[in-house]
Parts: structure tokens; C-alpha cells; sequence
């Protein structure tokens, strides 16, 4: 909704007045009065977006001169005026209509953005402002340290108008048509009285160096030019320190931290290009979202071309941030055919045959920063096995799971537990599970935990997907502990004597007439040692946690039956082949099988009775209790 008043002497001066939404209101105030750590970065962002508007212009005009001011000098100028406590950055870049000024400038960039700085409010100390440039914030950031902020700016195209956006942030702002005739943006900061520090040339040149030094045009404060233009991919890797890495990886990703590792590589031949990579230290909030963006800048002899360049990484790198440079691609090269070029698809295979070998050789030499690696972004990269197949062998031999033999947080490769097998053990065994603690507990493991024999602890919900894709390695068969084929040969207990075949054939009947065709069989277990049952996967079945996650994904899905195992050593079992033998327990005897079976649908995650379940419990208890 918004309302507008008329000049009558100059209609073409009529300016409009518009209420923010809500959820604007409420990201303005906290922007304002609780954003106040690190205030500085504003100036990163309007940097940022200067250098954005001039790369879509500069990328307009390989094709098209066709437009307003196009001999403009490309840079970015910041004048600064400490009587009047003003800070104004200057553009020639592609300018904003006045569309772009409603829906770029006039509400919140991102859905997630109120949310985060809510979220982030409830603690109990400020909200450090290092972060805004994550989630969308930009230029509101500016109202951190100003009073007032207006935008004046003209679009490229040659019938375009002067525009003038004005906003105090307390919940409006206005738009108004203006005689300006440069293509660009001119944004005036009116500074809060307490922020003057922002007005000052020394302060200003300290922030750009900081944040900024790496932008792609020049800045000049005053008149004088502040920043240094370096393109890092074109140096040679020994003349690039430690120090230009991590601030060029903080410019390109908007991260305050430095990167967990890089790679420069250099390609001369048939596709020749140059890149600079970057692994982030931690994984992206947004990393699995569908719109997450890609973060590689793709340039051509130095030319901008794209800042989402997804084709030349596979999905399961989408995390990677950095720049790739390549003269093999026309400057005038469109989206489309980007993502069709062979040059394209080399480069890409190029990188990741690379990107691989980097992170092999962590594995082998930097075990430490492999293991941060696969726990920030190692489901992300396991998901890749299911698509690209060209590189697939090569990401089998990285991918990492938790082991029963090892401490919580401990990782190890298939090639490890190979090489720690048994004499005569003839699977890789391994467990799904939501957690460790919940392989931990899953009866199953009783066999192997008593024999010594090593689980891997699929905790992941992408391993339930992987798994069924990898049926072996090494030519060693992958086999769920869950499974009711595996070839266990369960140590008798020497001061125990296990029933009688008559009587095992009596208690698994009786089992099998209780149940009905609730189960797919009942069997003797050799698998457990200390439950009294469980339910493993039959035939055609799935595992237990591939069936939770097929009901997560379609509510009508239903799972497999199962088959019940049962230890004819424990006491519970030995009680009932006793109780047996007379037919007065009949009940009793039934009641205690529907608990038991029950009671592992239960540890499955499967009793889709608990009422029922908790009832019978309690007539249990009251019969065992009685005097």
C-alpha cells in the first residue's frame, strides 16, 4: 500500500510515500538498535553491491554499447564530508529502475533473514554484524550507522529516468522521479552523530583495506585510489601468502573466517584455465536448501562472466567457493551456453579430478583436517556417489563412518576396516542407525561386540541411501547386522545347557501360532547375548532405518515383514519353555510373546500400538508382583 502526494507546479516531481511490510519493520529495528557489533561492515556491503552493479554492466557492454554514459569510468567513489556527517558512495554501474528500487531495496532479500536475526537475538549478548552479509541483510546494514540514507540512481537503459529512494528505517520509505542524467548509484549516508568516526578518510581507507582490497575495480576515497586490483589466480603459487589467501577467500565468500584449505591450479593445453578454490571451515547454514547458490565466479581473461558458475563443479562440491579463469570461452558467452560447453564439461572434469586428489592426500598426510572435512561436509559429499559416476571409485575410498572399535567422533575408510578384518571374517558389517548411541543399543550388535568383530555406524541419513549402491569393496560383501542370512557361529555357553531340539521346535512354534503372519518367520538367534529377541530383515526386506525413511517420505509406505529372533539362552525364553509344558500359562505364555515382539518393534522405531503395548506391561507386572 502506499500513498503519494503531487507537487502542482512540476508533476514530475511527485513523490511517493511507502509503508514497509511488517516483517521489514521489525528486521529495521533490530538492524538499528541491536546490530552493533563489528558496525564497520556496512561499508563491505555497499562495496560489494557497488562492484555487482558494475560487473553487470561491464558484462552488458561486451555485447551492447547501446546504453546510458557508456564511456563512464568503472569504479567505485566514496566522498566523504565531516561537517555535514556524510559518507556517499558513487557507481556507474548497471543502476536500479525504479522496480528494482520496490524489490531489491523495499523489503527483506531473504525469508530466512528475519528469522536468523530473531534467533540470534535471544541470546544474551549483541548480535555481531560480521554476519549479516550471510544472510541477506546488505544494505540495510547501512542503518547501523546512519540516521537517514538516500539512493540516487539511473538505470542503463538510454530511456530510463532519475530516481530517488529515502528511508529513515522507522517504517517508510519514499520514491521520487529526479533530473539525474549519470547511469548509476549514488548512495548518501547521513551518519548518526555518534558514528562521525565513519566520516573520517583514515577510517574509511582502513575498512576498505580490510574488507575490500580485493574488489575488481577501483575504490577512491576523496579522489585518491585506496585499494589494490590483484588477481590472485594469475600469480604463481609461491608469490601468494597465507595472509592474501584468507582475506581473498573472505571477499569472494562474504565468510569472517578463514578457509579450511585452497587449491590453485593452472592449466596449459587443449582447455586452459586458472582457479583459485576454496573449502570452507564450516559448512553453509543453507548448504542442502534447493536455491542454495553456487559459489564460483567464472571470469574470462579477467572478465566477469557469472558469480553461480554451477556447472563446473558436481553437486556434491556445491560448497566450494573461489574463482575460475579461463581465455577458452568468448567474453560475450551467454548462461545457456556455459552449461553445454565442452570447454565446460574439461574444466569441470579437470577440477574435480583435482578437488579429489586434494582431498586424498588430507586423508593420507592431514588426517586431522580430512576428519573436519568429512564431518562438515561429508553427507553432502556421500550424496554424490548416486550421481557422479565418473569419479565414483575414487570418492568411495574418502568416504568415512564412525566404528564400533573407535572413540565417538573417530572416523575410519572402508580400506581401514579391511585391513583390521578378521582371519576367516568374510563381510564389512555395518549398522544404520539416527545416532551412535542408538547403533549402540540396537540388540543386534550383541553377537559382534562378544566376538570382537568391528561394525561401521551408519548415523547419516544419506548412508542409508549410499549403501545399497556399494554391495562391495574390495570384493568383500557390505552386510547390515540386521539381516537375518548372515553367517554367525554363536559360542555356547559352557555352563549353560540350551533346550532340547523338542523343546526349541515347541517354543519357535508357539511363537510362530501367536503371531501369525505378523512375522515372516521365528528363528534361534546366534546373534544375541544379552536381549532376549529381535527383529532382523528377511529376504526381501529393508533395513530397519531405510524403512523409516521411506515412511518419512510417503506416509502410505509400508515396511516388510520381518523375522523374529529369539535367544533360547536367556532367562525370559528359558521361563517360557517352561511355562509351556502346562497348558494353565496358555495366556500367560501369549501375553509374555506379544510383549516380547512388541517390545523389538518398539526398539525398531516400529510399535504402532504403545497403549496396547504399555497395558499389557502392566498386567505383567501385576501378575509378577503379587504375593
Amino acid at each position: 500500500m502506499s500513498e503519494s502526494t503531487s507537487t502542482p507546479e512540476n508533476a514530475a516531481s511527485t513523490v511517493e510515500t511507502f509503508e514497509f511490510k511488517a516483517e521489514m519493520k521489525q528486521l529495521l529495528h533490530l538492524i538499528i538498535h541491536s546490530l552493533y557489533t563489528h558496525e564497520e561492515i556496512f561499508l563491505r556491503e555497499l562495496i560489494s553491491n557497488g562492484s555487482d552493479a558494475l560487473n553487470k554492466i561491464r558484462f552488458r557492454m561486451l555485447t551492447d554499447r547501446d546504453v546510458l554514459d557508456p564511456d563512464a569510468a568503472q569504479q567505485i567513489s566514496i566522498t566523504l564530508d565531516k561537517e555535514a556527517n556524510t559518507l556517499t558512495l558513487t557507481d556507474a554501474g548497471v543502476g536500479m529502475s525504479r522496480e528494482d528500487l520496490m524489490k531489491r531495496i523495499g523489503t527483506v532479500a531473504s525469508s530466512g533473514t528475519l528469522d536468523f536475526v530473531t534467533e540470534m537475538k535471544k541470546g544474551d549478548g549483541p548480535v555481531d554484524a560480521q554476519l549479516i552479509g550471510q544472510f541477506g541483510v546488505g544494505f540495510y546494514s547501512a542503518f547501523m550507522v546512519a540516521d537517514t540514507i538516500t539512493i540516487d540512481t539511473r538505470h542503463a537503459n538510454v530511456d530510463s529516468v532519475g530516481l530517488r529512494w529515502t528511508s529513515d528505517g522507522s517504517g517508510s520509505y519514499t520514491i521520487e522521479q529526479t533530473d539525474r542524467v549519470e547511469r548509476g548509484t549514488t548512495i548518501t549516508l547521513h551518519l548518526k552523530e555518534d558514528k562521525k568516526e565513519f566520516a573520517e578518510p583514515w577510517r574509511v581507507r582502513q575498512i576498505i583495506k580490510k574488507y575490500s582490497n580485493f574488489v575488481d575495480f577501483p575504490i577512491h576515497v576523496d579522489g585518491e585510489e585506496v585499494n589494490t586490483v590483484d588477481a590472485l589466480w594469475h600469480k604463481s603459487k609461491s608469490d601468494v601468502t597465507d595472509e592474501q589467501l584468507n582475506e581473498f577467500y573472505k571477499f569472494v565468500s562474504g565468510d569472517y573466517e578463514a578457509p579450511m584449505g585452497h587449491l590453485q591450479v593452472n592449466v596449459e593445453g587443449r582447455v586452459s584455465f586458472k582457479s583459485l578454490l576454496f573449502v570452507p571451515s564450516k559448512a553453509p547454514r543453507s548448504m542442502y536448501q534447493e536455491d542454495f547458490q553456487f559459489g564460483v565466479h567464472l571470469y574470462s581473461s579477467k572478465v566477469f562472466i557469472q558469480d553461480d558458475a554451477k556447472n563446473l563443479l558436481p553437486e556434491w562440491a556445491r560448497f566450494i567457493k573461489g574463482v575460475v579463469d579461463t581465455e577458452d570461452l568468448p567474453l560475450n558467452v551467454s548462461r545457456e551456453v556455459t552449461q553445454n560447453s565442452p570447454v565446460f564439461a574439461k574444466i569441470r572434469q579437470i577440477i574435480t579430478g583435482k578437488l579429489l586428489a586434494m582431498l586424498k592426500e588430507w586423508s593420507v598426510e592431514e588426517s586431522d583436517r580430512f576428519t573436519k572435512f568429512s564431518k562438515e561436509f561429508g553427507m553432502l559429499f556421500k550424496s554424490g556417489l548416486s550421481s557422479d559416476f565418473e569419479n565414483r571409485d575414487d570418492m568411495i575410498e574418502l568416504i568415512r563412518f564412525e566404528s564400533s572399535v573407535k572413540e565417538a567422533g573417530e572416523l575410519v575408510s572402508l580400506e581401514q576396516y579391511v585391513d583390521r578384518m578378521k582371519e576367516g571374517q568374510k563381510a564389512i558389517y555395518y549398522v544404520l542407525a539416527d545416532s551412535r548411541k542408538a547403533a549402540e543399543l540396537n540388540p543386534n550388535l550383541e553377537y559382534f561386540a562378544a566376538n570382537d568383530l568391528e561394525v561401521l555406524l551408519m548415523t547419516e541419513p544419506v548412508d542409508s541411501f549410499i549403501i545399497p549402491g556399494i554391495p562391495k569393496y574390495k570384493d568383500v560383501e557390505l552386510k547390515s547386522v540386521e539381516t537375518a542370512d548372515l553367517d554367525l557361529k554363536k559360542k555356547k555357553s559352557k555352563d549353560k545347557e540350551g533346550p532340547s531340539k523338542q523343546d526349541t521346535k515347541k517354543i519357535l512354534d508357539r511363537f510362530k501360532k501367536v503371531l501369525g503372519d505378523r512375522v515372516e518367520d521365528v528363528k534361534s538367534s546366534d546373534r544375541l547375548v544379552d536381549s532376549a529377541a529381535t527383529l532382523v530383515v528377511g529376504k526381501a526386506g529393508m533395513d530397519a532405518q531405510m524403512e523409516r525413511m521411506m515412511k518419512m517420505m510417503d506416509e502410505n509406505f509400508e515396511g516388510s515383514k520381518k523375522v523374529l529372533e529369539i535367544n533360547l539362552e536367556h532367562p525370559l525364553v528359558t521361563n517360557l519353555i517352561g511355562l509351556c509344558k502346562d497348558e494353565s500359562n496358555d495366556a500367560l505364555v501369549e501375553s509374555t510373546v506379544l510383549q516380547l515382539f512388541e517390545g523389538a518393534l518398539l526398539a525398531d522405531g516400529a510399535l504402532l500400538s504403545p497403549r496396547e503395548f504399555v497395558r499389557r506391561m502392566t498386567e505383567l507386572m501385576v501378575a509378577a508382583t503379587k504375593n
